[in-house]
């Protein structure tokens, strides 16, 4: 089964908002300089940033906070995102692998940016309403 996606959108504010609040202030998530100079396409997304987006479609779908038991993800891809008002999406689905007796739902989540995945072994256990 199929759970509904999810796309969130992101910009250079947002990573400047996550800056803040994590501390995280590598100039590889503000510079297009630095960034290019070590490497990659642009200014990337902080990973942790995009595991929480994903995160929030996971407890979306698992209904509160509490529900969500396990999370996990590997980084496999950077988040590009442009310096222009649009930024870009990051659209998050997801499939029901396996419903336990004891009512949990484990799911296998899927985070893509511009048709490429971004994350992999990306899973997630959430408890099912009973």
């Amino acid at each position: 089964m199929e759970l509904p996606a999810q796309t969130f959108q992101v910009t250079r504010a947002d990573l400047i908002r996550y800056a803040g609040a994590s501390g995280d202030f590598n100039p590889i998530h503000w510079s297009d300089r630095v960034a290019t100079k070590v490497g990659l396409p642009g200014v990337i997304a902080h990973g942790m940033f995009t595991m929480a987006l994903v995160g929030r479609a996971v407890t979306e779908w698992a209904g509160s906070p509490d529900a969500v038991v396990e999370y996990g993800v590997r980084f496999t891809r950077p988040v590009v995102v442009p310096d222009d008002d649009q930024g870009t999406e990051i659209e998050v689905t997801a499939r029901v692998r396996e419903v336990t007796e004891d009512g949990l739902t484990r799911l296998e989540v899927t985070a893509t940016c511009l048709g490429e995945k971004v994350l992999s072994q990306a899973r997630a256990t959430i408890r099912t309403a009973r």
